[in-house]
């Protein structure tokens, strides 16, 4: 049927039917919806970065206060079932003002005083300690059943491989977010690496895959584990990358830090990579996207490294690396000063590829670099007779600045070459902190990437 003429006038006093009104509100709401809950593109960042200036780690003094919290818990008697020590320390600032401080391979049990361990005390692959906003150790985070003999077990719940080998997972960085995107309800998203017991010189693990777990609010309940990310399983285990060794929140995403395992075989420093996911997708893999070089991708495997190479020509001074390329370990950290980024990592530029006993730091005016650096930090100290039975410090970690004394990181302390060392004197298995003043450099900022 031919519709009828209308004239011009009678057009212009014509207003819509109500169904395509029904249909344009609800276009406008949907696309509302997109603004709000879609986080900023780089261009954001960039603006937020306006303030970047080259920062140096200055003044870093020993936090006795902090070690010396940790160390009294874990030599209280009170209970067996309780930390007293662990090494993949990272902390998590919860809503009420509790921090959240998870811990890898733990031993619990007692401490004899002087510091010895109480023959084969329990051990677990993973656990956590709740402070109370005040920072001292009120509580450790188990699994909820305990083992045939009647033990703790890990918080964070290993498995096997068909053929009965150890699958266990290490807690790293961790944060906050809600629960869903635009969600009222908040929930710890704990990062996990996933390994497996494999042969020399994967002695602690081959890299399997990425995984995140949920904990509930407040109550911290373990609700589920997703995995997010697995490399493929014929590469080669030092190619395969593991996030999470730090997360940090920026805006609307939480960018996610990873890296390779290439020094374990003797390659090198690892090679650094970086992701991200919209504020409560951390545990949708979906959402993820990973950074290319040029841009972000949903598929993993098109990550590529962070460029960590710029030499500053000071960079040798004060023993930091040495030689061309990065220093960074696998389990470097990353945090915010400003609108500057700071990785801190153990010095992995040595001539024979391994870590030295030198914190070192990077900076950048992006989360995905170009890193500037190295600068040497430190050389972190050991606890009294460390030294003569062989201790090594690594696993340098930021914590933020919670109380306005300067960033707060920590280090692990382990005895590599004689496990027994560790129940001689159980400091020899704890974290240790360090206090750090933020100074810029002079002179003028550097351009920031296009």
């Amino acid at each position: 049927m031919e519709r009828p003429a209308v004239r011009p006038q009678d057009r212009r006093r014509r207003t819509p039917r109500p169904r395509y009104a029904v249909l344009l509100v609800l276009l406008l709401v949907v696309v509302a919806a997109l603004v709000v809950a879609l986080p900023g593109d780089d261009q954001a960042g960039r603006d937020e970065a306006a303030d970047c200036a080259p920062v140096r780690a200055e003044r870093v003094r020993p936090d006795r206060k902090i070690t010396g919290t940790f160390a009294r818990y874990g030599d209280d008697g009170s209970r067996t079932d309780d930390w007293t020590g662990g090494d993949g320390t990272r902390s998590v600032r919860l809503p009420d003002g509790r921090t959240l401080w998870l811990f890898a391979d733990t031993f619990l049990d007692r401490v004899h005083p002087g510091g010895r361990r109480v023959p084969q005390p329990a051990w677990v692959r993973n656990s956590a300690v709740v402070t109370s906003p005040a920072g001292e150790p009120r509580s450790t985070l188990t699994g909820d059943l305990p083992a045939a003999d009647g033990r703790p077990t890990a918080l964070f719940p290993g498995t096997a491989t068909p053929d009965g080998r150890e699958v266990w997972r290490w807690p790293v960085d961790a944060v906050v977010e809600p629960r869903r995107p635009g969600s009222g309800e908040r929930v710890v998203r704990v990062l996990l690496w996933q390994r497996e017991a494999a042969g020399a010189p994967w002695l602690f693990g081959s890299p399997r895959a990425t995984e995140v777990a949920t904990l509930s609010l407040p109550g911290l309940r373990l609700e589920n584990l997703r995995e997010v990310h697995r490399p493929p399983p014929s590469s080669p285990p030092g190619d395969r990358v593991l996030w999470g060794t730090s997360a940090v929140r920026d805006g609307g995403w939480t960018y996610v830090f990873g890296a390779d395992e290439r020094g374990t075989e003797g390659g090198g420093p690892s090679r650094t990579y970086v992701a991200r996911a919209p504020r409560g997708s951390l545990d949708d893999p979906a959402a993820w996207r990973y950074r290319t070089g040029a841009g972000w991708s949903p598929d993993g495997t098109a990550a590529r490294p962070m460029d960590v190479t710029t030499r500053r020509p000071d960079a040798a001074e004060g023993g930091a690396a040495r030689g061309a390329g990065s220093a960074v370990t696998n389990t470097y950290t990353v945090t915010r000063h400003g609108g500057t980024w700071l990785l801190f990592s153990m010095d992995a530029g040595g001539p024979d590829g391994r870590p030295s006993q030198t914190v070192v730091s990077y900076w950048s005016c992006t989360p995905h670099g170009p890193w500037h650096g190295p600068d040497a930090v430190t050389v972190p100290g050991l606890p009294p007779g460390g030294r003569q039975a062989g201790a090594t410090a690594y696993n340098v970690q930021a914590h933020g600045d919670p109380d306005g004394r300067g960033l707060l990181l920590s280090y692990d302390v382990n005895v590599l070459g004689d496990p027994s060392a560790v129940h001689v004197d159980a400091a020899r298995y704890r974290p240790r902190f360090l206090r750090v003043g933020l100074d810029p450099e002079d002179g003028d900022r550097p351009d920031r990437p296009g």
